[in-house]
């Protein structure tokens, strides 16, 4: 089955356009969790890698019930050196044990063989001799970056139609600066940001599957509400994965633009909001420090139902 037929069932299942971030910093895991990981472990990456991947499981069990999908940062884990990659691989792993959705995001582009390379370790199969193929990441989708046109892309979109995976393409990001290029006008009066989306919409004809939506999507931030409006008509068939919300000052209201009327087209992300709800000011003085899976899941029902209100759901 076609990776976005797949997530927009789950999204059906589940009631719940929302995908929980794993961003993991050492900072962010309970004290409990990172004493006993360090003891046992040492107090190099072996044992922080240990303590991340053990934090990861247990919000993973608290909101995989309720949670379409995950959505871990690679950078949180490549800080780690290996065994911070052999944790993020864990990651995946559980994650599919309990029935989730992985979108790596990890922005990867290059061109030709080394583009393949990446679509092959996060997307497809690797070949390890002549009769054998192993898949490396095994994620289930992956954000990519387009800034190298089409060459950067086409490997990526094969491995999408060979495999049943997908992929997200940075439109306009959820960052200050992003203007500084993504708002740019071209010569024909377009914005930078729509003239990717336009590629979006070229690249993802041959990708759509029976609700319409594309196996390429799209990145959109929701702290750009008023952008938003804009690329959700422009953008005809793509999936729209939301980043912004919460932490970074999204609010359900903008994020709500990425929808369509179909109560469909937009996954929404939020990190350090369900990671560290048991630190929040919303969640502290009901949850200690040792139930902090349980604020995690508090904090994803508080989010599910903010954002289905939004969208009339």
């Amino acid at each position: 089955m076609m990776f976005i037929d797949r997530l927009i069932e789950k999204v059906k299942e589940k009631n719940n356009p929302t995908v929980v971030g794993l961003d993991p910093k050492l900072e962010y895991v309970p004290g409990f969790i990172k004493d006993k990981a360090l003891k046992e472990h040492g107090s190099g990456f072996k044992g922080a890698s240990e303590a991340i991947l053990e934090f990861n499981k247990k919000i993973i069990d608290a909101v995989y019930d309720i949670v379409p999908a995950v959505k871990p940062q690679l950078a949180y884990y490549e800080m780690y050196g290996v065994h911070g990659l052999n944790a993020f691989c864990e990651t995946v792993k559980y994650c599919k044990s309990k029935g989730m959705l992985v979108i790596a995001d990890g922005k990867r582009n290059d061109i030709g063989t080394t583009a393949q390379a990446y679509s092959s370790a996060y997307l497809g199969f690797t070949e390890t001799s002549e009769d054998a193929q192993e898949e490396a990441f095994g994620a289930d989708a992956l954000t990519v970056n387009a800034y190298l046109g089409a060459d950067g892309i086409r490997p990526f979109i094969d491995d999408c139609s060979k495999y049943g995976k997908g992929i997200f393409i940075l439109v306009k990001t959820s960052n200050k600066s992003s203007g500084q290029i993504q708002d740019l006008t071209t010569q024909d009066g377009r914005k930078i940001y729509e003239a990717v989306a336009d590629l979006v919409n070229e690249w993802g004809e041959e990708q759509v599957g029976r609700y319409g939506y594309s196996n390429v999507g799209a990145v959109v931030g929701a702290t750009y509400p008023e952008q938003a409006k804009i690329l959700r008509k422009r953008l005809k068939h793509a999936y729209i994965l939301v980043p912004g919300y919460g932490a970074q000052g999204g609010s359900a209201k903008d994020a709500a633009n990425s929808f369509n009327d179909d109560g469909l087209g937009a996954i929404i992300n939020a990190s350090r909001s369900i990671m560290c709800a048991y630190m929040s000011e919303m969640w502290r003085n009901t949850f200690s420090e040792a139930r902090f899976d349980e604020a995690c899941r508090a904090e994803a029902v508080r989010m599910r139902e903010d954002i289905l209100k939004a969208i009339g759901k």
